[in-house]
């Protein structure tokens, strides 16, 4: 024993060879690493057993001290997770309806202004983050995507700019008629929500494990709650302007200027209440269900109506840019996927 070094050494093999190499394999059966007063004794220690009973975990010494600790998913941790994933939908969703949206608006208008190319780029580099989140289980959030998500949402709000400009420049200026047929002036708001929920959604994976999450300085499930109220409530104002200069004349036509701002207000009041009732609970989570349905569905009406201009889709190089706009409404699809992701927080106190 004088002649060995009188630092922690390891082995492999069973107590009769106690000095081997490789003790770092995660499944070894001999660790020692122990001192006493009279000097340097090193003691084989079997894994699993000692003389007072069990051993539940190694000492933090020696080798093992710079070994990573994995540490067990906890259900909250899980759900917050599931949370984000669900907002990188959400904001794939709306950035796929933006870059299909503004590629045939900015057609129509001939790319007049070059400035009409950012939405695509920036649009197709959200919802290309947005796929690459959704697949990525880890936590810990992405530059890259953090950087793509901020792009998108200042490339939206230059956009309303834009729209705001293109509709006050016109002859007669704020009219009704300019509202319903220059730059719709809500549609680039599509983008920044697209930014704000990839925003959100890596702030949630930033997230300790041992804390709750929190959004902009408040209680996770709120703030997305009252966000999302608010994104739904802009784009039912952007339907409800297009579907008044059609008259509401299909019946059907009342559903997204009704039963989304009906999600959105008990969205609301379930995060309102410390305790809301499990009744409120299931209505909001189905109201929020039938949202992100009337966005598929609307797809299917629009491209009817794009059938019954003159021409049908025999003309559809001018009644796709001319008819209802096929691309839109799975915005409200991207805003349900939101709010659940709301109320999955909100039902786990967060």
């Amino acid at each position: 024993m004088g002649s060995r070094s009188p630092h922690v050494m390891a082995a492999t093999g069973p107590p009769s060879t106690p000095y081997g190499a490789g003790i770092g394999r995660r499944r070894g059966w001999w660790a020692c690493a122990h001192h006493d007063e009279g000097g340097p004794v090193h003691r084989l220690r079997q894994i699993g057993h000692d003389e007072e009973g069990p051993v539940r975990r190694l000492p933090q010494i020696g080798y093992f001290a710079s070994s990573p600790v994995r540490r067990a998913a906890t259900p909250d941790r899980d759900r917050t997770m599931s949370a984000a994933r669900r907002l990188n939908q959400a904001a794939g969703l709306l950035a796929a309806s933006v870059l299909a949206d503004s590629g045939v608006e900015h057609y129509r208008g001939c790319f007049e202004n070059p400035a009409m190319y950012l939405p695509l780029a920036s649009s197709a580099l959200s919802l290309a983050a947005s796929l690459h989140g959704t697949a990525d289980a880890r936590g810990g959030g992405h530059r890259l995507r953090d950087a793509i998500y901020a792009l998108a949402g200042l490339t939206g709000v230059a956009g309303t700019g834009f729209h705001l400009y293109n509709i006050g420049k016109r002859e007669g200026g704020w009219s009704w008629i300019n509202l319903f047929y220059a730059a719709p002036v809500g549609a680039p708001m599509a983008l920044s929500l697209s930014g704000l929920m990839g925003f959100l959604s890596e702030r949630l994976r930033r997230t300790p494990s041992n804390r709750p999450p929190r959004l902009l300085g408040f209680p996770a499930g709120r703030t997305l709650a009252a966000l999302t109220g608010a994104g739904l409530a802009g784009t039912t104002g952007e339907a409800g302007l297009l579907h008044f200069r059609g008259a509401f004349q299909n019946p059907a036509m009342v559903l997204p200027v009704t039963v989304p701002p009906i999600a959105a207000a008990l969205l609301e009041a379930t995060a309102a209440q410390d305790a809301p009732s499990p009744g409120l609970r299931r209505a909001t989570g189905g109201l929020l269900r039938l949202t992100a349905l009337l966005g598929f569905a609307g797809v299917g009406f629009h491209i009817y109506g794009v059938s019954r201009g003159m021409g049908g889709w025999r003309n559809w190089s001018q009644n796709v840019l001319n008819g209802p706009p096929i691309p839109a409404p799975p915005g409200f699809t991207g805003l349900a996927l939101a709010g659940l992701a709301a109320l999955w927080l909100l039902e786990g106190k967060q």
